[in-house]
């Protein structure tokens, strides 16, 4: 049995199988776990989500901004799909089944045994790894409710910017939805901020990366995350970053999780141009 961390997919199939093929998966054995960005921008979105979901349980998959991107369009009408790799997905004979495959994935997933927390950006530096999982069900929750249409309109907005155990609604679904699926930067009081998104370096003043705020509440488990090509492999401990910008022309990275952390990636053959 082996258990892999597998980089932001979007849409990149042939990369993907490639990189199966490398790992040499067992699917009656193995575990592999998705960061989240299945879909959008690469060449054969509906491709990626039928190859993840012939898995079955072996797949792990934490959903990203992109995949929520896709579940707003979809299932709330909300603006206008531009990316035709997106409207590929929604016209595809079964994309009934995929969506609803789909919004059935978690947010989060830990694993106490291993010491690992996987999601698709990031943590609010006042939650711990229990906290993570609790508020994620909220998300999750949402998603696979008779409100979901509802859910997925309200959902998109910057504000608020801080974590309280106070907010209520709307709110506090936001803000679960945009530490798990979209934080790089954060002021070194936890507010979230996301005009900055290169690499570290780069961001506005005052800000730091969410994973050095000082204080962490989850700084002590490894965290697995996704979402920042601009910031590339990182691998520190407790922290392992692995969106690796397939989709940009770079590579797509698998970590090895259960043991030494040996890590295997696939050159891109189909994606967008770096830059």
């Amino acid at each position: 049995m082996a258990i892999h961390a597998i980089g932001d997919v979007q849409g990149c199939h042939d990369e993907l199988a490639r990189l199966l093929d490398a790992l040499h998966v067992d699917p009656a054995a193995d575990e592999l776990w998705f960061v989240g960005d299945l879909v959008n921008r690469g060449p054969r979105s509906p491709e990626v989500l039928r190859l993840v979901k012939s898995l079955g349980r072996a797949a792990v998959v934490v959903l990203g901004n992109h995949d929520l991107h896709l579940l707003a369009f979809a299932l709330a009408g909300h603006g206008r799909v531009k990316d035709r790799h997106l409207r590929a997905v929604l016209d595809a004979p079964d994309a009934g089944e995929l969506l609803d495959w789909l919004r059935t994935r978690p947010m989060a997933h830990y694993r106490p045994d291993l010491n690992t927390l996987m999601v698709h950006a990031g943590v609010a530096p006042a939650w711990d790894p229990l906290q993570t999982v609790k508020l994620a069900r909220e998300v999750e929750q949402a998603l696979r409710g008779e409100d979901c249409a509802a859910f997925l309109a309200s959902m998109y907005g910057d504000e608020p910017a801080r974590w309280s155990a106070g907010l209520t609604g709307t709110p506090r679904l936001r803000f679960i939805v945009n530490c798990l699926t979209r934080i790089r930067y954060c002021s070194p009081d936890g507010a979230l901020e996301f005009a900055s998104n290169g690499p570290p370096g780069t961001q506005a003043a005052g800000l730091v990366p969410w994973f050095e705020v000082p204080g962490r509440a989850a700084a002590a488990v490894r965290i697995v995350f996704g979402h920042w090509s601009s910031l590339g492999f990182l691998q520190r401990a407790n922290l392992l970053g692995i969106d690796t910008g397939c989709v940009w022309g770079r590579s797509l990275t698998a970590v090895r999780l259960d043991g030494p952390a040996r890590v295997t990636a696939v050159a891109c053959t189909a994606g967008r141009p770096a830059g």
